[in-house]
């Protein structure tokens, strides 16, 4: 029975891993873009998550990073995190 918590906690690790990943690239898009980095990850990202952006003037870096905890144990859980890079897109150009 512990094996399969485990498993299924690592299967939702994954899954939290891979939506913190299309979070950030979605972030990192739209900052890069001049939009709201935190509204474009918002409906990605997994619940608790938190979005960081920085970068220079040529790109944009965005990490987003959530808890997940263990299935079925009281136990602290672990933070899982992606993150993402975008070229800072030229002003005055229309993006499609």
């Amino acid at each position: 029975m512990l094996l399969l918590g485990f498993g299924i906690t690592a299967v939702s690790a994954m899954a939290a891993k891979m939506q913190c990943l299309d979070a950030a690239r979605e972030a990192a898009l739209a900052e890069a873009r001049g939009g709201d980095p935190g509204t474009a990850a918002a409906g990605l990202a997994p619940e608790g998550a938190s979005v960081r952006v920085g970068g220079t003037a040529e790109s944009v870096i965005a990490e987003v990073s959530a808890p997940i905890r263990m299935f079925g144990v009281d136990l602290p859980g672990a933070i899982v995190s992606g993150d993402a890079t975008a070229a800072r897109e030229p002003e005055g150009v229309a993006v499609p």
